[in-house]
């Protein structure tokens, strides 16, 4: 068993526990009875942030349709777990975790993207200026520090290293350490790590301060792509497929709003979103904001979306060859952009 693949292995235990849990209760919200549709939606938010479906209420998109703050998610497979077992109607993570979830058994479909990865929205994997690290193979018995294991940040380390020469079984000789972002940059400045994993306002403010250069990032390896997706039960969509699209629609048209509208318009927005809803958040975040990186018209989803994602936990051996479809795990059926 690969060193690297064990965190991401325990977390796929965690998330089984939590699909058959999902299969087995089935509490997810299906409809207020007699038929009827739900018209409001359970969600958690994100502390000084402006998500897309909190966008689109404000925009005007989602109709009649209400979102209801149920609180704010500690993570992304945290959000998509509480979607599965019908503590929230709703919920997004990184698409590897998602693959997870599905295919531990989780009654879920991711529906539409939200988060992505572009020219002005990406991870980079930092070194110092005069470190001797500028290959794959310098990074041999070296620490990189990221926010969390078994995902993104890991899983885009190791694609670069497999392209670079690794083989599956010497993925564990990088050492990956779990460190909060807010503390990466002066543990890469104090040589306590030798790669720091930085983005958005953190990765701004580290590379104006100089002394640090990038190794790769993300848009560098991988272009512009999709990361994240919106999942909801399956029985949700079922019972629900009238608020399914609006809600699914509305995101969409929230996507594209964000993606042709100035930014300095989005940013203002955001602020008064955050002011309205009177959580007594700083918005001072939302200033660095320069795109959410869906790659897609609209959000819309794709094989492509997922492939990368379940290559990579088939290498790990968190899947079996040929467990999953891509195409299996998602649906544009409810996004009704440009259709």
């Amino acid at each position: 068993m690969p060193a690297a693949a064990q965190p991401s292995r325990r977390h796929f235990l965690a998330l089984s526990a939590v699909a058959a849990a999902a299969a087995a209760c089935g509490r997810a919200t299906a409809s207020s009875g007699g038929g009827t549709e739900t018209r409001k939606l359970r969600y958690q938010g994100t502390v000084g942030q402006v998500t897309l479906p909190e966008l689109a209420e404000d925009l005007g998109y989602l109709g009649d349709v209400k979102l209801e703050w149920v609180g704010n998610t500690i993570s992304g497979p945290q959000d998509i777990q509480s979607a599965a077992t019908g503590q929230t109607d709703f919920g997004g993570a990184f698409n590897g975790a998602v693959v997870k979830l599905i295919a531990a058994g989780a009654p879920v479909k991711a529906v539409i993207s939200y988060y992505g990865v572009d020219a002005n929205l990406f991870s980079g994997y930092y070194v110092l200026e005069d470190s001797p690290i500028r290959s794959a193979r310098d990074l041999v018995g070296k620490k990189v520090a990221m926010n969390t294991l078994g995902a993104h940040s890991e899983a885009v380390l190791d694609t670069y290293l497999q392209r670079n020469g690794f083989a599956a079984g010497e993925l564990g000789r990088v050492e990956r350490i779990v460190l909060p972002p807010v503390n990466t940059e002066q543990a890469l400045r104090q040589k306590q790590i030798e790669v720091a994993v930085l983005g958005g306002i953190l990765r701004d403010k580290a590379v104006a301060a100089g002394g640090i250069r990038p190794l790769l990032s993300d848009f560098d390896l991988l272009g512009s792509f999709s990361a994240g997706t919106y999942v909801l039960t399956n029985r949700f969509l079922k019972a629900n497929p009238t608020t399914s699209k609006t809600f699914v629609t509305g995101v969409a048209r929230a996507v594209e709003w964000a993606r042709t509208t100035p930014r300095e318009e989005v940013v203002a927005r955001s602020v008064e979103i955050v002011r309205k809803r009177g959580r007594n958040e700083d918005t001072a975040t939302l200033q660095y904001w320069k795109s959410f990186g869906v790659a897609e018209p609209g959000g819309r989803l794709g094989d492509r979306t997922f492939q990368i994602w379940i290559d990579w936990l088939t290498t790990h051996g968190d899947l079996k060859q040929d467990q999953l479809k891509a195409a299996d795990l998602y649906t544009n059926e409810f996004n009704g952009y440009g259709s």
